[in-house]
């Protein structure tokens, strides 16, 4: 009841201020004569430069827009939290984006509100997360019972969550989240027309909780060889190592602490002068303190391109996750060899170099990096298998099962 009352005060504030910005309602329902027209819901206006997760949502937008879809877009925050600092991109692409504003009888237009307008005219509905998905489909069913309800699962919840526990000696809290998570999956899996899995492997590993896979779609992380290397540094003229990641995702920091501690001393040994840049949106405190002459934590960077072009090696000792790496794929768009373990590996097929790029203890993490960051005939076989291995990540390959899955 309080919650109820201090939501409705707070809402009640934000009207006010909405009514002397004149913000009103802007959004231009679906036109049916133009064709398909889908819904996204995901629990924030996707930050497609900050995780992976929502570079891949800003590519999916991208793809239905050129392929003449109509898309809305809406952030599942409450009113007066809700983050407008993505909208403007958004809309710029031509994007019907949600945002608290006024309709034309002075009142507040609510999710719930843009929802009740929107749905009931569009032919598919994209819920992006499992919690996202679990809290809206219910209502999505009664205001349009024929939308398409499309369950996003961006990766496998259950498998990532069990990892972890099992990396931490079978954490009993982190297990019993990892089930309430598991229910939470099936049961999406079970309400939706189509299950939107990142990968084959991910698909495999679902399947033994849900086995309906003539539901399931597979649509990746999307990634294009980058062929122009003006820019990009060759062998000797390359230093140091690079990690990317958001430290909103647990695995990162896990990654981050592990590289540190553990690897790099080993490394060390033999490779004193090289140095470790790590980039990443909010990183935390334990990842702050990390930070020193030979780690260099630098937090959010807009622009990654020359760190991509300027550094030896990639790095990614993932201990824990599921679903397809962004990273893993980023790194391969610039042809910039890596070394991941087999969770980071997960979804690619490295070919013949995979056993160099691969390891899983820490001295055989150090002894790879070592041999990558000195052999430059190894280096250049890396590098030159990298658009191989994205060829079934590439927007031409995944623009039809995209397409498929809203239509």
């Amino acid at each position: 009841m309080f919650q109820s009352l201090k939501i409705y005060f707070k809402n009640q504030q934000l009207k006010g201020k909405l009514k002397q910005s004149q913000t009103a309602f802007s959004v231009v329902l679906p036109d049916v004569q133009k064709g398909a027209s889908v819904l996204i819901v995901d629990d924030k206006l996707p930050e497609y430069d900050k995780d992976s997760g929502s570079r891949r949502l800003n590519l999916i937008i991208d793809i239905l827009l050129e392929q003449g879809i109509q898309v809305y877009l809406m952030a599942d925050k409450k009113e007066y939290k809700y983050d407008t600092s993505y909208c403007a991109y958004y809309q710029n692409k031509g994007v019907q984006v949600y945002f608290p504003s006024i309709d034309a009888e002075g009142n507040l237009v609510t999710r719930e509100g843009f929802l009740e307008r929107i749905v009931p005219q569009v032919s598919a509905v994209w819920l992006h997360r499992p919690l996202v998905f679990a809290k809206y489909i219910d209502l999505v069913r009664s205001l349009n019972p024929n939308a398409k309800a499309l369950y996003d699962m961006v990766d496998f919840h259950y498998l990532r969550m069990k990892r972890e526990a099992e990396l931490k000696s079978n954490d009993s809290k982190l297990l019993a989240e990892a089930e309430r998570f598991l229910k939470i999956e099936q049961a999406n899996c079970e309400a939706a027309d189509t299950i939107i899995v990142i990968s084959s492997l991910d698909k495999q590993n679902l399947m033994p909780y849900y086995a309906q896979t003539q539901k399931m779609t597979v649509v990746g992380n999307i990634h294009d060889f980058i062929t122009d290397t003006r820019g990009q540094l060759s062998f000797s003229d390359r230093n140091d190592l690079l990690f990317v990641g958001s430290f909103e995702h647990v695995p990162n920091i896990d990654a981050v602490q592990y590289l540190r501690k553990h690897i790099m001393p080993l490394v060390w040994e033999r490779l004193p002068e090289v140095k470790v840049t790590v980039i990443g949106s909010n990183p935390k405190p334990e990842v702050l303190a990390l930070h020193e002459k030979r780690f260099e934590i630098l937090g959010y960077v807009n622009d990654l391109s020359e760190a991509f072009c300027t550094h030896r090696l990639f790095i990614a000792p993932l201990r824990y996750g599921a679903g397809i790496k962004g990273k893993i794929g980023q790194s391969l768009e610039f042809g910039l060899p890596l070394v991941t373990t087999p969770i980071g590996a997960e979804g690619f097929d490295f070919g013949k170099v995979a056993d160099a790029m691969i390891a899983d203890s820490p001295s055989e993490f150090a002894e790879k990096i070592i041999t990558a960051y000195t052999n430059s005939t190894l280096w250049e076989a890396i590098r030159e298998q990298s658009e191989t291995t994205l060829q079934p990540f590439s927007r031409k390959v995944l623009t039809d099962n995209i397409v498929k899955a809203v239509r």
